[in-house]
């Protein structure tokens, strides 16, 4: 194998011939086989094509792409690249797709498109899951004068010149919302730290988390503001956007959704990038309807399908009906308008086996027992809420305590 160099990249892809059905018919016809004036006509078609699509999944991504056509892509990408073998199923799959979308570089760039958002996302996303946040296209293929190389992608994962991904964002994405989902399902909980600014969500990842979030408390007070009084909704957005660049998933506490429209919350949440979010029906010193609450998750939902909306019950939070029985119903209301986790912060341990052996959703607590009690209960994720926000300023004070006091010598620290 050689070393990867831009000298490398910008050599030709290896010679696909013409094909006139199936997979070489599909090969032919793809941006990412071609050279020259097709290479560039059939580039400019796949960037259209992606104009515009915000798919937070990629059931999502097939109805904007090509409607119905998910299963049979799944059958295709094993036989797709030009030095795997074309399998009798794979050809078949084309030609249904063929048969129901036409024959044309429209509907091959649009399969194409399917293809390696199947396979190269979903690897992705496995990726994720397991801590590595690296891409998994670890080499791609070009033609030289000696016959065909393999170039290294170390430091271009999405490639490099005129065969980039065009989807890189958006395949990026839909991958972390996968692994933010799969994060919930694992043998061990997701043990989720909450960051309240750049620096600190980026030092935890890079110490191994394979996920972070923000923490509503730490947001607004950092800003000036109090919690949960609907006065951060722009410091979170921008705080939100900035950490969806970290090469690992993120969910944002976005207090109750800042407005009371289901419409305008769904679209505040599409407008943050993360993978997640957790929306409180804690309203000040009172819970909000559950019904009400019910129909900002659902808008959420059928707006952004891929994020993970986190449903947090405030009734021992607020010390309002703070009964097993009304977590229960909450969380019933919620799942059912299509919730993809529970959270009940100060729930009692007695309390968590219950939450957990009625429902199959994942639960989160807040950190304060022992990892291993709370996973034999059941718990699918622990937070740690504004503990280190709180942690952070007191060490904060107590360091400039000890550093000014009388006698410190200078230089010292």
């Amino acid at each position: 194998m050689l070393a990867m160099t831009e000298e490398l990249l910008n050599l030709p892809v290896p010679h696909v011939p013409a094909g006139g059905s199936g997979v070489a018919w599909l090969r032919s016809q793809v941006v990412r086989f071609s050279e020259g004036a097709e290479h560039t006509r059939r580039r400019a078609l796949t960037t259209s094509l992606l104009e515009g699509v915000d798919a937070t999944t990629l059931d999502e991504l097939a109805v904007r792409l090509l409607p119905g056509a998910l299963d049979e892509v799944a059958v295709i990408a094993p036989s797709y690249q030009p030095h795997e073998p074309i399998m009798e199923t794979a050809d078949a799959a084309v030609e249904r797709l063929v048969a129901r979308h036409g024959r044309t570089e429209t509907t091959a760039a649009r399969i194409g498109l399917l293809v390696q958002a199947w396979a190269a996302t979903r690897a992705f996303a496995d990726r994720l899951t397991s801590g590595d946040p690296t891409p998994p296209v670890p080499l791609t293929r070009r033609a030289t004068a000696a016959g065909i190389v393999e170039v290294d992608l170390t430091g271009h994962p999405f490639g490099h010149g005129a065969h980039a991904c065009p989807g890189r964002e958006l395949a990026t994405k839909i991958a972390k919302n996968m692994a933010f989902r799969a994060l919930h399902h694992r043998d061990e909980p997701l043990l989720l730290p909450n960051a309240w600014d750049h620096a600190t969500a980026a030092a935890l990842q890079e110490a191994g988390f394979p996920a972070v979030a923000t923490t509503s408390f730490g947001v607004s007070a950092a800003h000036g503001v109090p919690d949960a009084s609907g006065l951060a909704k722009e410091h979170t957005r921008t705080l939100a956007r900035l950490l969806s660049a970290l090469p690992c998933p993120v969910t944002a506490d976005v207090e109750g959704g800042f407005s009371a429209d289901p419409d305008e919350v769904a679209e505040y949440v599409a407008s943050l990038g993360v993978s997640g979010i957790n929306l409180e029906d804690g309203r000040g010193d009172h819970l909000n309807n559950p019904a009400e609450q019910a129909e900002l998750i659902t808008a959420v939902k059928r707006r952004t399908p891929g994020v993970f909306v986190n449903a947090r019950i405030d009734t021992h939070w607020l010390g309002v009906d703070a009964t097993i029985s009304e977590v229960l119903t909450r969380a019933e209301h919620y799942l059912a308008a299509g919730a993809d986790g529970i959270f009940v912060p100060r729930l009692p341990l007695p309390d968590i086996a219950t939450v957990t052996a009625a429902f199959d959703t994942p639960l989160n607590v807040l950190a304060g027992e022992p990892v291993e009690r709370l996973r034999d209960l059941g718990v699918r994720r622990i937070s740690t809420g504004s503990q280190l926000f709180r942690a952070a300023r007191t060490t904060t004070v107590e360091t400039a305590k000890a550093l000014l006091s009388p006698g410190t010598r200078s230089g010292a620290a």
